[in-house]
């Protein structure tokens, strides 16, 4: 079973990328079962579900206009769907979750989720962050206790740590690198989650996001922003997880790149 999440920029630009890439992972024989887009920019009777319907995937989607907006594509569809937070109180569509069925009938809870950026340490959108994270782990941890296969994924806007920046002394406390994110983003991995990407080798400079300014792609200046979080009940099947940076060279690109887990479920 292979899982993505991918931050296209907006649907709207880019959903011939994503269908092409969709069907290259499938002439590939390497199906993509579930897809977790964010930051999908249209309101949700804009959302083209006809044209992944077409495509052979099944839809959920939680849309918002101009800003935000989360998606899960499926090729089976979704059951017990969750639209942002439970009791948190938020304007923003930030988080979707669906339940699936993997090869052996056993549920797999998926939950793809847009963390806000956050702005500036010390900004109104700063503490709103902080506030949804909270709000995030509360959460996680009941969900956890109901569905032990689950894997949480979507673009974080928070690094773990220096590995994960071009510049780490450059970016010391600055917005996706503070003490406070990733004090928020190791409380997720005490709940039992594990970074599927470091569950393997992979390049050093491993990044999933690039500046569109000043041929950061080009040059490799990145961070590793956009992550692939499974509980312990699926570390063990995991089997592979990396960042595909080819999308990243079309023209017109997102500035993500989609990261891919395989599990054997």
């Amino acid at each position: 079973m292979r899982l993505a999440t991918w931050n296209v920029n907006s649907l709207a630009v880019r959903l011939p990328q994503v269908l092409d890439w969709l069907a290259a992972q499938s002439a590939a024989n390497a199906p993509v079962d579930v897809l977790a887009l964010q930051e999908l920019k249209m309101a949700d009777e804009k959302f083209p579900a006809a044209a992944f319907t077409e495509a052979g995937y099944q839809c959920q989607w939680f849309g918002q206009k101009t800003y935000n907006g989360v998606a899960l594509i499926s090729r089976t569809a979704a059951t017990d769907v969750v639209k942002n937070i439970p009791g948190f109180d938020d304007e923003h569509s930030r988080l979707i979750a669906g339940t699936y069925s993997g090869s052996s009938g056993e549920p797999l809870r998926v939950i793809g989720a847009y963390f806000p950026n956050g702005q500036a340490p010390g900004s109104d959108k700063f503490a709103y962050k902080m506030r949804w994270l909270q709000a995030l782990r509360e959460w996680i941890h009941t969900e956890l206790a109901q569905h032990p296969h689950l894997v949480l994924m979507g673009d974080y806007n928070i690094t773990f740590d220096d590995a994960d920046v071009w510049d780490p002394e450059g970016m010391r406390e600055a917005i996706h690198c503070t003490t406070e994110e990733r004090t928020h983003l190791q409380a997720l991995i005490d709940l039992g989650l594990h970074d599927s990407v470091r569950l393997f080798p992979q390049p050093e400079k491993n990044y999933s996001w690039w500046d569109y300014r000043e041929f950061a792609f080009r040059r490799n200046r990145g961070l590793r922003i956009d992550h692939v979080l499974v509980s312990d009940a699926l570390r063990p099947l995991a089997t592979t997880c990396a960042v595909d940076k080819l999308p990243r060279k079309n023209e017109r690109p997102s500035d993500h790149a989609p990261v891919v887990l395989t599990l054997d479920l």
